[in-house]
């Protein structure tokens, strides 16, 4: 039950991702074509081009934490051993949820003057364009807490400590039949958000 529910959430976020990109599309090609065959245009569609280009790309690291896509430089870690991997990514994990919780802080301390700042031309508040942040933090801090667990808790192997998996050994893995392993709660098996 709790999976279903997650795999919606982050269905819910892919489905957010498609229709901002597509948004975007529509407008920026829209007005490009106002601009050339018309003369004209729409500056409302500049404005919110932007603020879906926020969100896309907030929503982006979601999805970027959760499948493990975001870059990484492993090669200390892959010598290390696996007392080592752990302290490494147990600090590493612990300074991305610090990173959260000052992202959710420093949005929600600025929230007031936000909801008084207009946005020039759809004059919404720009709390609104913001507020993505929220669910950016709050999300990537549960799959940094859940992954975390998993370490401390032993139910994580050294192999999985591995950040990055590069393209070229992923696609090498791909075709030789056997999924890549991805970082984050991604590949965890017991109790992870998968």
């Amino acid at each position: 039950m709790l999976e279903r529910v997650v795999n919606g959430y982050f269905k819910a976020i892919e489905f957010l991702l498609v229709a901002c990109l597509g948004l975007m599309v529509v407008m920026v090609f829209g007005n490009v074509v106002l601009r050339y065959v018309f003369n004209s245009g729409i500056t409302v569609s500049e404005e919110v081009s932007r603020f879906l280009y926020i969100w896309l790309t907030f929503l982006g690291a979601i999805t970027g934490v959760r499948e493990g896509t975001h870059l990484g430089v492993d090669t200390l870690v892959k010598i290390l051993p696996a007392l080592g991997r752990k302290v490494c990514v147990v600090v590493g994990e612990s300074l991305t949820l610090l990173c959260c919780g000052l992202f959710f802080w420093g949005t929600w301390q600025q929230h007031d003057i936000n909801m008084g700042n207009l946005a020039p031309v759809t004059e919404i508040p720009m709390e609104w364009v913001y507020s993505v942040v929220y669910l950016c933090a709050g999300s990537i801090a549960v799959l940094v807490a859940v992954r975390l667990a998993l370490i401390l808790t032993g139910r994580m192997s050294a192999d999985e400590l591995i950040q990055a998996v590069d393209i070229e050994e992923r696609s090498a893995l791909h075709q030789a039949g056997v999924d890549a392993p991805v970082a984050g709660v991604a590949n965890a098996s017991a109790g992870g958000l998968r």
